[in-house]
């Protein structure tokens, strides 16, 4: 069985699925997809993201305001304290940096990721990294911020094998999404090889960064099988192994199991 690690359900395309969410998950069930960690991006939807996914004891969720996240409101320590106390909620996040997307005087996204991590360390609830083009800020910042306590999750992993033993150093995991099947992933295959078998987990980030061979179309957790399979391949092992020590690091970070 299979665990994603990383997806958005409340923005998946439901059309195959005649727009039920209900068909979806027992869909997914149905493709071996054992468990799901569906991932915050705003408060806005969050309400509406819990509602969804809460009658679903296969789906868990994170809270948190995305780094992108421009529109919208703030919320305070305390409000994601709250929040995150939810018995679905196992991960603050997602949070971090990104340059790519956000411009100029970024200190407002500095602020949002020092308090994500501060409500983790409360919570000690493991946290979910987003980071691009800020990679070493990112960690410097959980290092600042002592976030090794917590540890969790650089998702969606593109950086190189020195930044990979920095990240592990830190308490955290790796995880590797539908970007590790391209083509020109290179750096990604390699770390994809080079990783602790106790320290990666897989994840498909659907709807987006579909794998191969669906890149550019629509993403789905059933998905997450082609970045088993291609893990296996890269490590010389069978996509049995891949799936059960992705599932044995997920439930042990998480504390599930």
């Amino acid at each position: 069985m299979l665990i994603d690690s990383h997806c958005h359900l409340d923005r998946i395309d439901l059309k195959p699925y005649h727009d039920s969410f209900n068909a979806f998950v027992d869909d997914a069930t149905a493709q071996q997809i054992e468990h799901m960690l569906c991932i915050a991006i705003d408060m806005e939807s969050y309400a509406d993201m819990l509602a969804l996914v809460e009658p679903y004891p296969q789906i868990s969720l994170s809270v948190g305001v995305h780094p992108n996240v421009t529109e919208g409101r703030e919320p305070s320590i305390d409000e994601l304290l709250q929040l995150a106390q939810h018995d679905k909620v196992i991960a603050i996040g997602e949070t971090g940096l990104d340059y790519f997307h956000s411009k100029g005087d970024l200190e407002w996204q500095h602020q949002r990721f020092r308090n994500h991590i501060s409500v983790a360390k409360t919570l000690k609830k493991p946290l979910i990294i987003h980071t691009r083009e800020a990679g070493h800020d990112s960690l410097d910042v959980l290092k600042a911020e002592s976030a090794e306590t917590v540890g969790g999750i650089i998702h969606c992993f593109t950086e190189d094998w020195a930044y990979a033993k920095k990240a592990l150093d830190l308490n955290f995991y790796i995880s590797f999404s539908g970007i590790v099947t391209f083509k020109n992933a290179q750096a990604i295959k390699d770390v994809a090889q080079k990783v602790p078998a106790d320290r990666f987990l897989i994840e498909t980030d659907s709807p987006y960064l579909a794998p191969a061979p669906f890149r550019g179309k629509p993403n789905y957790p059933v998905y997450v099988k082609y970045v088993a399979e291609h893990i296996a391949e890269l490590r010389g092992t069978s996509f049995e192994d891949i799936a059960q020590l992705s599932r044995d690091n997920f439930y042990r970070l998480f504390a599930m199991q």
